[in-house]
């Protein structure tokens, strides 16, 4: 039974490894002429869930960049009883994310995942990429940003940027997900090692080289991306997920860095502890099978307000 309930969860590979589908809305906006979507104010809606680290993303960024008056939201929440996420309030005639895909492709039969970003103007998905949701909002909306000045993707650190990105994708953000849902001792003690190596190089690093981020003394999408997994990590992935060799409280240089970022403005606002533990323990049922949500751990986090 409980191998059935993963499998429908969590897809695996022949040795019983975790295995992550490819988002299906990969189109892009661009300030480009006569490209079919174009940067606006409000022309664009995002929906994420709270506990989601990928949806989180795109929330950080939207925070940091000053975008919140030009791309609203709406926070959806998970069902776990159904597997799916579902709307508080009915949203374009919609009681649920699986309706709004359909909406936008009739039929659709793949993942509904967040976070979406949606057209008003044609009424379809544009991408559920949170990669690319990303990079679009750092750089196609900085006329309408309050932070325009703040280029979390800069050219000259593009591509150390994304040889932090490649690391850190298959061996934390994912990392985690490998361990949680691994379906072999094997395939859980291959992903619990890799993940551990790379923080424990990542606290190194940072210790090392004395940089506040990941590239240097200003943030990159790299941190983006780190950050909404480290956040996670003692409250959810070191108990749900098994990930319980080391705290990242218990690195001095990966605390210090998850601080950094929790304190720049706007940041703090993204960070719902309580939500994301109720996400996690409250709907994934196979890892939790009687809903516990438990009270600690405590963490020593300050916003930066």
């Amino acid at each position: 039974m409980w191998q059935m309930m993963m499998q429908n969860l969590a897809p695996k590979g022949e040795n019983g490894a975790y295995i992550r589908p490819e988002s299906q809305f990969r189109n892009w906006i661009k300030r480009q002429e006569n490209h079919i979507y174009q940067p606006d104010e409000q022309r664009y809606h995002l929906y994420v869930g709270t506990g989601c680290p990928w949806a989180h993303r795109t929330l950080v960024v939207r925070a940091i960049k000053g975008l919140e008056a030009t791309l609203p939201i709406t926070i959806v929440k998970p069902a776990g009883d159904r597997g799916i996420w579902v709307f508080s309030e009915i949203e374009r005639g919609c009681q649920t994310l699986p309706e709004l895909y359909n909406l936008a492709k009739p039929g659709y039969q793949g993942r509904c995942t967040v976070p979406v970003l949606w057209d008003n103007q044609t009424q379809t998905i544009v991408n559920n990429e949170s990669a690319e949701i990303i990079i679009m909002l750092n750089s196609e909306f900085n006329q309408f940003a309050k932070h325009p000045e703040l280029d979390l993707y800069p050219e000259d650190l593009r591509a150390e940027i994304e040889q932090w990105n490649e690391k850190i994708y298959h061996t934390v953000n994912n990392g985690v997900y490998r361990c949680g849902f691994a379906q072999t001792q094997l395939a859980y003690e291959t992903a619990v090692g890799e993940l551990f190596t790379t923080l424990d190089e990542i606290d190194k690093f940072l210790k090392t080289n004395a940089y506040t981020y990941l590239c240097g003394d200003k943030i990159t999408l790299a941190d983006v991306r780190l950050f909404t997994t480290l956040l996670r990590f003692d409250v959810v992935y070191y108990g749900l997920f098994k990930c319980n060799l080391r705290r990242i409280q218990d690195y001095e240089n990966l605390s210090l860095y998850l601080q950094n970022i929790y304190e720049l403005p706007g940041v703090a606002e993204t960070c719902d502890i309580e939500q994301i533990k109720q996400d996690y323990y409250g709907n994934l049922f196979p890892l939790n099978p009687g809903g516990i949500i438990p009270i600690g751990p405590e963490l020593k986090l300050v916003s930066g307000k």
